[in-house]
């Protein structure tokens, strides 16, 4: 059974990849298309749907690698408070940020830029303001004052494609994943609750530098 679940996990993951690669020739021709049409309500509409639809085919590509196991990390001190901080800033959504004792980690900025902005956003997207980040020796905690996470999420982690109630708003569920499979590489830690006063509650939890 374990070996027959392993294929079956394997076939999904080169499905996945082989889909998202078949994707970019047509999307990119999209995309150039998209350009050249005349400014205009109807064009802003398509750019968007473009838009869209670029996000999901990269982040596809981004799933199939971090489930091959293909990325490597590239570790280096960082000064936590101040990276997150310009994390939570390029995002432009209106996000709370605190920093108390805060820490240099031993971290990859790339990647860990890509998992402060992928919670910030499901906060935003799938939660109620306010959204608060805090920065606390090498621990990053998102928040939100929404309805929390959903049941299934909390006990079995986030899954591709699944965003659980319509409460909680729309989406193809693959922020959290990416977020999940980017704290792995990068040795981290994370995990996802609920607080007990209300809304959804992700800590991340880094190495300290050397």
């Amino acid at each position: 059974m374990a070996d027959s679940l392993r294929e079956r996990l394997l076939t999904e993951q080169r499905f996945t990849a082989d889909v998202a690669h078949e994707l970019r020739t047509p999307l990119m021709a999209l995309v150039t298309a998209s350009g050249l049409l005349p400014e205009g309500e109807t064009t802003d509409l398509v750019r968007d749907r473009v838009g869209v639809l670029r996000t999901l085919v990269e982040e596809l590509l981004e799933i199939s690698l971090l489930a091959a196991g293909a990325e490597r990390a590239e570790l280096r001190p960082v000064p936590l408070a101040e990276m997150v901080g310009e994390s939570v800033a390029r995002t432009g959504l209106d996000t709370r940020f605190t920093a108390t004792g805060a820490l240099s980690a031993e971290t990859d900025p790339r990647r860990l830029d890509r998992i402060v902005a992928n919670l910030v956003v499901n906060a935003h997207r799938h939660g109620h303001t306010p959204v608060e980040v805090e920065v606390a020796g090498t621990t990053v905690t998102v928040r939100d004052h929404g309805p929390g996470f959903p049941a299934e999420l909390l006990a079995d982690g986030p899954q591709r494609f699944r965003t659980g109630a319509s409460e909680h708003g729309h989406g193809h569920g693959l922020g959290l994943t990416i977020a999940l499979g980017q704290a792995r590489v990068i040795e981290a830690s994370l995990e996802f609750a609920n607080a007990p006063d209300g809304g959804a509650l992700a800590t991340l939890r880094l190495p300290p530098a050397g």
